[in-house]
């Protein structure tokens, strides 16, 4: 072992160890990992740095834009409306139909945002049909991440593919060079679910009449349906205090819905705002809660007011569900952090935390992904925060349709990447250019463009190819892959490709599919020469195999379906656990028979 193999093992043991224990963000990882080759000497700048100049980072941007712009132009939605609207009533075509969706979206936009954009559609049919979600959405998550194997941009480990093939000086695969396993993949995914779904998914569904989504928010959470007015007189004991000072959540149970003057209208107002003499207060809680904050603050009960009174209309206000998903800028902060009032003027009522219902004052509990909170507001700004990344609508608004003028737009932009990948131009390229052009047509703003790529995952990327650029060139790949191969020299193939599927496998499953990917490129490529096999097929399927994800909700999907379907670890242990051993034998059998 030379002095560089041990400085590039210290540095691939200290890189693997912080994406396990997650202590740092993952950007923070690939970055220190690049400074640390840098810093060592083992890389000069250029090569440190060419992970930023790479093909897949630029890819995966791209892809990241235009998977926003499609659904900005409401065609994943309109998509899903369908989906819903031939799904039926059978729980098995519901599933079918959903999780079939839900892979088909994943080959060509993120596979987590096809589960975000699918989850309200799933959580409404689960209410409408009186099925469990949890008998649904694992099904389609697990299918949204098997769709990640349909094209070569479907996930970020295809994404990657090309660059570190190219870092060894081995040729490239086309757009849908992987979609033949993709598919076979994908279906009989969907079929174990099919066959299988009621031994190994938990819950039981229940018979259950259709009913409005107000009327089913209100019955699942208990949420108080009391909204009353109320005029603050100028010796009230409240006035010149805030919201928070008088601990309205806290103490009382009850929600300020909205405060009015004759020069101002205040919704969901600011729990640092100042309660005025004259104001007109709208309060939402249960009859006695709200009686008993009138008493001690001395309010005066009035018949409405007719700035705050569209509140009580059901065609302009009312409760909905919106979830953080996995990339929100609201997770780790709390919602004082948050300014949620401030900002969108709903109001929070109840918060679904881990699966735990919190309700109160909630003000200082730190948002994790999947976490939903139950709001009241006009449904204008309800919408408004669906247009926003921060959030992900849960309640289907009833008649609510996105702006179509520019669909035609969007899917021109869209089939133009496709036909020039087809073409012969590099994918990075292809879409690229399909990106600009939903600027161009302002499907998107330059500026909407920016806030769709999740900065994070472009830095960990181009943090982390440097690394497999280290492992190649300092002959750390082969060191390695020699002391793997002193198990599996002289065996059949098949032992061959197994050993690699479940190494991967297990990389996946405690790291980011990413790092599992760079990690082990270039160590399979040794191997696969010292095995005497073409490595291109080989490398391939590590990037197939990184999608193997199912026996933990470590996948991103996997997390952000935790909370909404209310499962447990050993939930994903027994369903996933089929599956992943499905995986393997379907993965290693095709590339055994299809690609060596």
């Amino acid at each position: 072992m030379t002095p560089d193999i041990a400085i590039v093992l210290a540095i691939l043991g200290g890189t693997v160890l912080l994406l396990v224990l997650d202590v740092l963000r993952i950007d923070v990882v690939a970055l220190l990992c690049l400074l640390a080759l840098s810093w060592t000497g083992i890389l000069d700048a250029q090569e440190a740095l060419s992970g930023f100049s790479s093909n897949a980072v630029i890819a995966m941007l791209s892809v990241m834009i235009l998977g926003h712009g499609i659904a900005r132009a409401g065609i994943i939605d309109h998509f899903a409306r369908q989906v819903v609207a031939v799904a039926g009533e059978s729980r098995r075509k519901i599933t079918g139909v959903v999780a079939t969706s839900a892979g088909l979206m994943s080959g060509v936009i993120q596979n987590i945002g096809a589960a975000a954009l699918l989850l309200p559609a799933i959580l409404n049919i689960s209410r409408r049909r009186g099925i469990a979600p949890s008998r649904l959405i694992m099904p389609v998550g697990f299918a949204a991440i098997l769709g990640g194997t349909l094209t070569m941009v479907g996930s970020g480990p295809l994404i990657l593919v090309n660059d570190l093939l190219g870092t060894a000086e081995l040729e490239g695969y086309s757009l849908f060079a992987v979609t033949p396993v993709g598919l076979v993949l994908l279906f009989s995914g969907i079929l174990l679910f099919l066959l299988m779904g009621d031994r190994i998914l938990p819950g039981d569904g229940g018979e259950e009449q259709e009913r409005s989504s107000q009327e089913l928010l209100i019955d699942r959470w208990q949420l108080p349906i009391d909204v009353r007015y109320f005029r603050i007189p100028p010796e009230s004991p409240g006035v010149g205090k805030t919201p928070e000072s008088l601990e309205i959540w806290e103490e009382y149970g009850v929600n300020v819905l909205g405060l009015a003057t004759e020069e101002r209208l205040d919704f969901a107002p600011w729990r640092e705002i100042r309660f005025e003499a004259e104001q007109h207060i709208a309060l939402l809680g249960e009859e006695a809660s709200i009686a008993a904050a009138a008493d001690t603050l001395g309010l005066e009960e009035t018949t409405g007011s007719q700035r705050l009174d569209l509140l009580r209309d059901p065609t302009r206000a009312g409760f909905a569900e919106v979830m953080i998903p996995p990339r929100s800028e609201m997770v780790g902060k709390t919602l004082r952090e948050m300014k949620l009032r401030k900002r969108y003027s709903v109001e929070p009522v109840v918060l679904i935390h881990k699966g735990e219902t919190v309700r109160g004052d909630f003000s200082d509990v730190v948002v994790s992904p999947g976490d939903t909170f139950v709001v009241y507001g006009l449904w204008d700004n309800i919408r408004e925060m669906d247009d926003t990344d921060p959030f992900v609508l849960v309640t289907d608004l009833e008649g609510e349709e996105r702006d179509r003028s520019r669909r035609g737009a969007a899917v021109a932009a869209f089939l133009l990447a496709i036909g020039m990948a087809l073409g012969g131009f590099a994918i990075s390229t292809a879409f690229l250019s399909g990106a600009m052009v939903m600027v161009l047509t302002r499907v998107l703003s330059m500026e909407e463009a920016y806030r769709a790529v999740d900065w994070k995952v472009v830095f960990f990327l181009a943090g982390l190819i440097p690394l497999g650029v280290a492992m190649q060139e300092t002959g750390t790949a082969e060191f390695l892959a020699e002391t793997v191969m002193e198990v599996v020299a002289g065996q059949h193939l098949l032992l061959f490709l197994g050993a690699v599927a479940v190494i991967t496998t297990g990389f996946s499953l405690f790291m980011s599919n990413v790092g599992a990917t760079v990690v082990l490129v270039p160590i399979v490529i040794s191997m696969a020469e010292m095995f005497g096999v073409d490595p291109r097929p080989v490398v391939l399927m590590v990037a197939v195999m990184a999608a193997n994800s199912f026996l933990l909700p470590t996948h991103q999907v996997n997390a952000f379906y935790k909370t909404p379907g209310g499962y447990r670890n050993i939930d994903y242990l027994r369903a996933g656990g089929l599956l992943t051993l499905v995986f393997i034998v379907l993965v290693v059998g095709m590339f055994y028979l299809f690609f060596l």
